[in-house]
């Protein structure tokens, strides 16, 4: 049974930047954060004005039960307004928000977390609940440069990027092709990704080449985050090899890898 959504006014009570455009905001929002879960997101309103006028969907970073951590990287009037917001400012939460990583169907020993750039966001919160079942994190992160990668909080973390600035040189997915042989050792492998579709795709064509089972967090705008609007649909395949649509919001943002259209 999923539990209930909650619209939830909550308060900043803190804000640090990690770098020049990337904040990690902590909300104090036991409503949403006691029910959360890894993959899950919050639909925020930034501000009390009707510009802009949409909330702006995020990853939950991580949470302690009580409070939210979210991560923001300032792209555009919203999510600037709501990396400026000052401590004790007061925001609209809606959530928990869609469904999140199955970290019990497929039974595997070693995770491997791949993340391009902002798709770190979800990857703390999931390594701590995977980490709580004992299971070995591996996190593989990539970034076109080493001012991309966003990998605080994480541990045993591979870096790729796309002009060698950091780490392995070439893509993340390129990076974990390499290290699969070493990878295979430890047991059975599972992969959770969450970063740019572009790389998702080059991801789940890799997963199915080499039969690795992978659950992919795709990113979108929402506009409410709860299947009205239908602006965040995406091209999936069918049983029957044709292709369909579901909505990120509802029956995501969190799908099979093999149900991606690429």
């Amino acid at each position: 049974m999923n539990n209930p959504i909650v619209d939830t006014r909550a308060p900043i009570v803190r804000s640090r930047r990690i770098t020049g455009d990337v904040c990690i905001i902590t909300l104090d929002c036991p409503e949403i954060a006691s029910n959360a879960k890894p993959g899950n997101f919050v639909n925020v309103k930034v501000n009390d004005t009707s510009q802009p006028l949409l909330r702006r969907p995020f990853s939950i970073h991580d949470t302690d039960g009580r409070h939210l951590d979210i991560m923001v990287k300032a792209v555009g009037c919203g999510t600037s307004i709501f990396c400026n917001a000052a401590e004790g400012t007061e925001v609209m939460v809606l959530g928990p928000l869609g469904n999140c990583f199955d970290r019990s169907g497929t039974v595997f020993d070693t995770a491997v977390l791949v993340s391009g750039g902002i798709g770190t966001a979800p990857m703390r919160f999931l390594e701590k609940q995977l980490s709580s079942q004992g299971k070995r994190v591996v996190n593989l992160a990539g970034g076109r440069t080493k001012e991309d990668l966003l990998s605080i909080n994480l541990s045993d973390c591979r870096h790729a990027t796309d002009d060698g600035s950091e780490g392995f040189r070439g893509t993340v997915v390129e990076l974990l092709s390499r290290e699969l042989p070493a990878l295979k050792t430890e047991g059975a492998l599972k992969v959770f990704a969450c970063g740019p579709t572009p790389m998702l795709k080059a991801l789940a064509l890799f997963c199915r080449e080499n039969c690795l089972p992978c659950e992919l967090s795709l990113e979108s705008v929402m506009g409410c985050g709860i299947g009205i609007c239908y602006g965040c649909s995406v091209e999936v395949l069918n049983p029957d090899g044709s292709t369909g649509t579901v909505l990120l919001c509802r029956e995501g943002p969190v799908i099979d890898a093999a149900l991606l259209a690429v």
